[in-house]
């Protein structure tokens, strides 16, 4: 699925490096955020879809990529101001899944969706669509907004074989979409922007993010959930990444 399609490769030629952001781009919670959101929700007798949770995720992963954006990012904050923030995040949740709750009851849901075991899985198609990548002669990189170091993040997801450049965020200091952890991904990779193209599911973190620093961006949509398609190319699978690249490949220069 794309959301340009008359537009698809403008811009994408002598492509040289390609950056992919990591949650719910080339990795997600397993299980689901949705069946995690669902069994906090039946705690409440509360009953959800899976649609609406991710649609309702949509909005608030926004709301935290706003505010990440801003003077005093999630990392900045203290253990009240934490406490508020994922009550209204919690909220924007279930709003997504038509159910209306006040904050009192919406922080009660979040403590209980933090006290159920999850761990991260990459999606089926990453492995081959990375491998594909390098193919074509492109390095390959993730830029992430987690506090750890790169090199534990790659690990943990068996993903450092198939990369050539890991950046996040507490390396850097400061989150997407501010350009500090973009440009450190391009020095890493010894590229320039216009050069670079840069995936991920959000768009303010990742679209705006790359393109204030001269990155094109493309936004990985998978769940057909995402609230700004419009003004980006969007896709909906690691498949069509790499189709798209490969087309731009093949009208690159030998």
């Amino acid at each position: 699925m794309l959301a340009r399609t008359e537009n698809t490769n403008a811009g994408f030629f002598g492509i040289k490096a390609i950056f992919f952001d990591v949650y719910n781009t080339i990795a997600r919670f397993w299980p689901p955020r949705e069946e995690i959101q669902s069994q906090a929700c039946q705690s409440f007798d509360i009953s959800v879809t899976s649609h609406g949770i991710a649609a309702g995720y949509a909005s608030a992963d926004e709301f935290m990529a706003r505010e990440n954006a801003g003077n005093r990012p999630l990392r900045m904050k203290n253990v009240e101001e934490t406490k508020e923030f994922f009550a209204k995040y919690e909220q924007l949740i279930l709003k997504g899944a038509g159910f209306d709750a006040d904050l009192v009851l919406c922080s009660l849901i979040w403590d209980r969706v933090r006290q159920i075991p999850y761990s991260m899985a990459i999606f089926e198609d990453v492995i081959p669509a990375l491998i594909r990548l390098r193919s074509f002669g492109l390095i390959v990189g993730v830029i992430s907004n987690v506090r750890g170091n790169s090199s534990e993040l790659t690990d943990s997801l068996g993903l450092t074989s198939y990369l050539d450049v890991a950046v996040t965020s507490g390396e850097v200091g400061m989150e997407k979409p501010h350009p500090p952890v973009f440009l450190e991904a391009l020095r890493r990779a010894a590229v320039t922007p216009e050069k670079s193209v840069h995936v991920g599911d959000q768009y303010t973190s990742d679209v705006l993010g790359a393109r204030n620093v001269g990155i094109h961006p493309i936004l990985l949509d998978r769940y057909g959930v995402s609230l700004h398609p419009e003004d980006v190319i969007t896709v909906n699978s690691m498949e069509a990444v790499v189709s798209i690249m490969e087309e731009a490949w093949k009208r690159s220069p030998s």
